[in-house]
């Protein structure tokens, strides 16, 4: 309970929601972070820990390969002391890394990042010539798989969009932890977890990663530095993120010379994919075209760095309140599907998100939960000193009991603020009043203000839950319909 008191008290909640999925959750969320959703700490594993867990290198666990002249395969796998965390391991050809002392300085190093935007490395082995790096595993494959062999969806503008937004944190928070480089950057090192959030691979960060012999497995895709001098840059990954916002534009993997042909013609039109024909704005187009053009200038002190990229892809965010497994098509995993909740009433109506099944509860049950309001409020209707005040909650619950919210909201606030008590259900009835006017972060404010004033209400906690998922955070919401029912259950027995 401690716990979800702190994860979600109100200087969380003014300090960290923001107004959409794109801000839900900070880039960098390592530092002591212990629960076990969170991503674990570099481990050296031996080979035979991941022999074990790839069922010994199966080819039936084979996510990933890059073909005769750079084998280096990528299998699925599971640790045996995790049930629940599936890992990647990305196993190089014998003459890739030569050096061991190296090849763990590498992986040690980019051990060290851990960030939401990045498909984190949480391992390596390396035992005579194995080497093997270790990553969270991304289960909704890649973004070329999603732009260029969709099958029943293509990929929507917004998310499109949104891809090019968290590529471009991800490439800012490498750069601000001193790992700027990033090798062959492209549509296939770009991979979707669990809730279908773009992720940079990690594998990529590694010095000798690269695919091949080149920085780029295709020439007409490689930045002309690197053709001149064979040395990558910080510049030379903005190329590549150039050549990505082509792809997300397009739908297809188009050269970059013939692409700049089209834009400097003015006709950009033709290099937007054919499926999005009247599903996005030609201002939006033309601000992506920008960009794209900016970062695959000839001279690399000229293209923009990942910080400028990501500020001005945050301006061209769209659908922000809707969470990228719904843009993609793609039936969310939750905890409860494996492990169903026992749930009231009320918490049934708040996982379903059933509003009119909420305010049903609440009415039901008015002011019972509150301890000693009603004594609190007979004493003051006796000494008649608060009449206002009183009269605030009587109109206030009369608005609430008639559905109308948006005049429950203002009687309820006029009575809090007055700042004479405090009630627990009024901030719940608040709270779905804000919710049934769209406006979930004030109903979660709310929510665990409710929490705040009675820890041991179950109801506090349900309620955020159903403002967490109207705000796309399914996986808190889920926890913290944990939360409710457990601390329903401790009440039951005491």
């Amino acid at each position: 309970m401690g716990a979800r008191c702190s994860r979600f008290s109100l200087c969380w909640f003014h300090s960290h929601l923001k107004p959409s999925v794109l801000e839900s959750t900070d880039l960098e969320n390592g530092g002591g972070k212990s629960d076990k959703n969170s991503c674990p700490s570099f481990t050296e594993f031996s080979l035979d820990q991941l022999k074990a867990a790839t069922c010994g290198f199966s080819s039936d666990n084979i996510v990933s390969e890059h073909g005769e002249k750079a084998p280096n395969v990528v299998y699925k796998g599971k640790l045996d002391n995790n049930a629940d965390r599936w890992i990647a391991v990305k196993r190089f050809n014998k003459l890739a890394w030569p050096d061991s002392r190296q090849f763990l300085e590498e992986a040690r190093s980019v051990g060290t990042l851990r960030s939401e935007r990045l498909a984190n490395l949480i391992g390596c082995c390396c035992e005579g010539d194995e080497r093997l790096l270790v990553a969270e595993f991304m289960p909704h494959e890649t973004l070329a798989k999603h732009l260029f062999h969709w099958e029943s969806q293509p990929m929507r503008w917004a998310m499109r969009l949104r891809v090019a937004l968290y590529l471009a944190q991800a490439l800012e928070y490498c750069s601000g932890k001193g790992r700027a480089l990033y090798h062959d950057l492209n549509a296939y090192r770009v991979l979707f977890d669990k809730d279908a959030n773009p992720r940079l691979s990690c594998f990529g960060l590694m010095k000798n990663s690269r695919d091949g012999k080149s920085y780029s497995t295709n020439l007409a895709f490689t930045p002309p530095e690197y053709l001149r001098t064979g040395r990558v840059t910080q510049e030379s990954v903005v190329y590549s993120f150039g050549t990505l916002l082509l792809d997300l534009l397009s739908g297809k993997h188009i050269p970059p010379s013939h692409a700049l042909d089209l834009i400097r013609g003015k006709n950009f039109l033709m290099l937007m994919d054919s499926a999005l024909e009247g599903n996005f704005s030609n201002d939006d187009g033309t601000e992506l075209v920008r960009l794209a053009s900016r970062c695959l200038q000839y001279e690399a002190r000229e293209r923009p760095n990942a910080k400028s990229l990501a500020t001005a892809l945050m301006s061209l965010q769209k659908e922000t309140e809707v969470a990228s497994y719904v843009l993609m098509g793609i039936p969310q995993e939750t905890a409860s599907s494996t492990q169903p909740l026992s749930l009231t009433p009320f918490g049934e109506a708040c996982l379903r998100m059933d509003l009119t099944a909420i305010h049903e509860i609440l009415e039901k049950n008015g002011y019972k939960d509150d301890e000693g309001i009603a004594n609190e409020l007979s004493f003051q209707l006796w000494t008649n000193q608060m009449q206002e005040t009183l009269d605030s909650k009587k109109s206030a619950d009369s608005a609430f009991r008639a559905k109308d919210y948006a005049t429950a909201i203002d009687s309820y606030t006029q009575f809090i603020d007055c700042g004479t008590m405090v009630s627990p259900t009024v901030y719940a009835r608040r709270c779905l009043s804000y919710l049934m006017n769209d406006m979930a972060q004030e109903a979660l404010g709310d929510a665990m203000q409710a929490q705040v004033i009675s820890p041991e209400w179950p109801c506090a906690l349900y309620l955020q839950a159903a403002c967490l998922f109207k705000l796309g955070m399914d996986n808190d919401a889920q926890e913290t319909l944990k939360d409710g029912t457990n601390l329903e259950a401790k009440k039951n027995r005491t």
